[in-house]
């Protein structure tokens, strides 16, 4: 497949990348500042833009199968929904069907009504950008655009880890292991993020995966 990826320089991001051209698809990567892509492949392309600004990337999306999105925005948290309705806009009228968005996991039940992100425990300082991607994931489900999405929440603990290629796959309730626990490395995520596009599974659709 040829895919264009947002977001390449971040932790998720890079390992996304990474994953898709050991896979052998050819991967044009999007990101502000391209010296800070360390990787080096023959089916990478590199191009400087800000999805912000969708001008900046509009020529490298036409003829592409599918697209990634690995976003967030510390400064100013609320610019990630808004970002997200550029990109299904800009994929759509560049007819690009295919789009994984990553997302964040305070949005997943709990309990029937009870999300991650209203256990008191919650983090207060985590609120500002997990409250950005609960509306993402509302901009997501309005969205009219004519576009495959699949919004991917990861587990509450995500980090880096042993590539084990397994995980399992839920919808909107948070997967939690046998000794209650919710997580899984962000080399296995990869996997399942990649696994939604080649299978083309899950569209219009929010899954999150887990251990």
């Amino acid at each position: 497949m040829k895919i264009v990826l947002f977001g390449a320089t971040g932790n998720i991001g890079k390992v996304i990348l990474d994953e898709a051209l050991a896979r052998g698809h050819a991967v044009t990567a999007v990101v502000r500042d391209p010296a800070r892509v360390a990787t080096r492949h023959a089916a990478l392309t590199v191009v400087q833009g800000d999805v912000s600004h969708p001008a900046s990337f509009a020529t490298v999306l036409p003829g592409a199968d599918a697209a990634i999105a690995s976003l967030n925005d510390h400064a100013d948290p609320a610019n990630v929904p808004k970002q997200a309705a550029l990109l299904l806009d800009a994929l759509s009228s560049a007819g690009v069907r295919r789009f994984a968005w990553v997302g964040g996991a305070g949005s997943l039940e709990v309990a029937p009504g009870v999300r991650v992100i209203d256990d008191a425990h919650f983090p207060a300082e985590w609120k500002p950008s997990a409250n950005a991607q609960i509306e993402a994931l509302a901009v997501f489900r309005a969205s009219k655009a004519d576009i495959d999405w699949t919004y991917i929440s990861p587990a509450a603990v995500i980090a880096p880890g042993e590539r084990t290629g397994a995980y399992r796959m839920g919808a909107d309730q948070l997967l939690v292991d046998a000794e209650g626990n919710s997580r899984i490395s962000i080399a296995d995520f990869a996997i399942g993020v990649l696994d939604r596009l080649e299978k083309g599974d899950a569209a219009k659709k929010r899954v999150t995966f887990a251990y």
